[in-house]
């Protein structure tokens, strides 16, 4: 796995059971979630940039990594991608669905060419259970990074779980655009409805069905907003 620092530098290239040696949780008093962050870094809050230990995976995350598609239609959009920024890395939030489209294009490409390979059904389909131990696992799903990390005893039970799913790993990242997104349309304590869909707009960059993690049918999520005034007190509440 290839981690690689704001400015495009490689920041570390592990292996997938070494991830967790970078990582390090940490809590906040206003989410049941935990926060993760870069441990050799640290935390210094949600702040962006080369000093921050905040980090973001998904598709904005993999194109940032990788040095091209693997299939011509998507090369060919990937490079019209980084002609329209000036080159990589891309860090907008809002290219999110940019580059999530051109892994969608990469995917149609390369499951119509699986389709069609003589080896589709060839060889073992399933791998054998081996003897129960520790492991991690570590994938790239659709929204990111996706860890899966337990301890099982003699008998295969699990005796331990730690799971760190892509929102989780970009939970801080999704904090900082929410927080950016609100200082940018509210002005001397005054906002209106509006700013519901905009806050809306910056976390579904990172997760376009997170109504599905909440059990909110489409287009019924609910949201509130509280403005608050210097000294903390709520002075407006946005809500629907």
């Amino acid at each position: 796995m290839r981690i690689a620092a704001p400015d495009g530098s490689e920041f570390a290239l592990v292996d997938g059971g070494e991830l967790l040696a970078l990582i390090e949780e940490r809590t906040e008093p206003w989410t049941y979630v935990k926060i993760p962050y870069l441990k050799d870094v640290g935390w210094r809050g949600f702040v962006a940039g080369p000093d921050s230990g905040v980090y973001r995976v998904g598709p904005l995350a993999r194109l940032n990594v990788c040095r091209g598609m693997g299939t011509p239609l998507a090369q060919k959009e990937y490079e019209s991608y980084l002609d329209y920024f000036g080159g990589g890395p891309v860090h907008a939030t809002f290219a999110y669905h940019w580059a999530r489209l051109v892994e969608m294009l990469s995917a149609a490409e390369r499951t119509a060419a699986l389709a069609e390979h003589p080896d589709l059904m060839e060889g073992p389909l399933r791998s054998p259970l081996g003897t129960p131990h520790a492991g991690v696992g570590v994938i790239e799903a659709a929204r990111g990074v996706l860890v899966h990390d337990y301890d099982l005893d003699e008998e295969g039970v699990i005796r331990s779980a730690n799971l760190i799913v892509a929102t989780t790993h970009n939970v801080a990242g999704i904090s900082l655009s929410i927080k950016e997104m609100a200082q940018a349309v509210v002005h001397d304590g005054v906002v209106d409805d509006g700013i519901l869909n905009l806050v809306e707009m910056s976390f579904r960059n990172y997760d376009p069905c997170l109504a599905c993690a909440t059990h909110a049918l489409v287009g019924q999520m609910p949201l509130v907003i509280d403005v608050h005034d210097a000294g903390g007190s709520i002075v407006q509440r946005i809500e629907r």
